[in-house]
């Protein structure tokens, strides 16, 4: 996360993506083909796991328009039932490139036409003098490959790669490595887990602030925050404005809404603002009866490969986004839910690619929101203390 501005600007974090994603290798040093079908081998396993993008350049300087471009359309798409093709008349930009890829939890790169913030160098005797040619482009070199033409590191890579003593060498035919050296970093790069605690609502239908109501001896939003820090590296509590800020206890980060008027959308995208790097466990303050258990379960299953890991609602069977945890990914596709007038979070959950965990038992995620449901669930603690106690 980098922090960009201009002092006409207001200077805001920006997310740690490259040319395509968070996680990209420009492979470089071999032929097309060789390229080709080494990403094509590392895909084949990982995307079992994880989402896998490939960018490449054609060869074909003289390829024509194809289909109703040619008649002057700016896109074509076309339902190809087992995939779907987009065909684009204009580049594509770089900010459109990140959006295009902003699901790939991992890009492969062949770097004999594109760039990519990290690299990997296939050692190839053949080929020496092109690499030679693209030492330029050797910003973060982070493997090297060894093929049946290639021996050790070439001298002039030991010159612009500094600390080419600790880079990996492996070789190609040993893919079962390269998938654990490629698997090794994802989860070296997993994003971090922070904690929001969603307390600025002004509980109209309550009657009272819901964030200060003592279910556990103290007042819940403290309560939920300190649950969360068994789980998550930072946790914060939501406010609205800066004068709900002030009543919150000075031991509590907190982060106040900077996408104001939009509920709980508006804290989830605030939270995101505040780090777009980090997965954000969103928990309401009207879910007293959430417990270790639950957020054990739901952290344990969580699914960097979707933009969210969720519980199902046991009533309507829809996520229940008050209880969540939202990867990076998911902080562009909730812009653009917004910018077409959305700001429901279930919704986005509903028409995204999510981890859908079965609903915990019990009624755990009841939702309480007025008098009535206040004095049921306090009746469901009551007698939960009393059968702890009587063990």
């Amino acid at each position: 996360m980098t922090l960009h501005g201009h002092k006409k600007h207001a200077a805001i974090a920006q997310p740690a993506l490259g040319n395509f994603a968070r996680n990209e290798w420009a492979f470089m040093g071999s032929t097309c083909n060789v390229i080709k079908s080494l990403a094509e081998g590392l895909t084949e396993s990982l995307s079992a796991k994880f989402m896998v993008a490939y960018a490449d350049t054609t060869h074909d300087d003289d390829a024509k328009l194809p289909g109703r471009l040619a008649a002057g359309a700016c896109l074509e798409f076309t339902d190809q039932i087992n995939f779907s093709q987009l065909i684009y008349k204009q580049p594509i930009t770089p900010f459109m490139q990140r959006q295009l890829f902003s699901d790939a939890d991992i890009v492969f790169v062949n770097g004999n036409h594109q760039q990519a913030k990290a690299q990997v160098v296939i050692i190839d005797d053949n080929k020496v003098e092109s690499l030679r040619k693209r030492v330029g482009q050797l910003t973060k070199v982070e493997l090297f490959i060894l093929t049946d033409n290639g021996t050790e590191v070439f001298d002039f890579l030991k010159e612009v790669v500094p600390s080419w003593q600790e880079v990996p060498v492996l070789k190609i035919t040993d893919l079962p490595a390269l998938i654990t050296f490629f698997a090794g970093k994802l989860q070296t790069n997993k994003p971090k887990l922070k904690g929001l605690i969603l307390a600025g609502g002004k509980s109209e239908r309550m009657g009272q602030d819901k964030g200060r109501i003592d279910w556990h001896d103290k007042p819940q939003r403290y309560y939920a925050a300190d649950l969360l820090k068994n789980y998550c590296d930072e946790v914060y509590i939501s406010c609205r404005d800066e004068e709900q800020k002030e009543t919150i206890q000075f031991e509590y980060s907190t982060i106040t809404d900077t996408f104001t008027g939009l509920g709980p959308y508006g804290g989830i995208l605030s939270a995101f603002r505040h780090d777009p790097d980090a997965a954000w466990l969103v928990l309401a303050c009207d879910l007293p009866l959430v417990d270790n258990d639950v957020l054990q379960s739901l952290t344990a299953n969580r699914n960097t490969a979707r933009i969210a890991t969720a519980f199902k609602n046991a009533e309507n069977d829809f996520p229940e986004p008050l209880i969540t945890i939202y990867e990076p990914k998911a902080y562009p596709v909730l812009l653009q839910f917004l910018a077409r007038g959305y700001t429901c979070p279930r919704k986005v959950l509903i028409n995204t690619d999510v981890e859908l965990l079965p609903s915990p038992a019990n009624n755990v995620l009841a939702n309480v929101n007025t008098p009535e449901e206040m004095e049921q669930i306090q009746s469901i603690i009551r007698n939960s203390n009393v059968l702890q106690n009587a063990k």
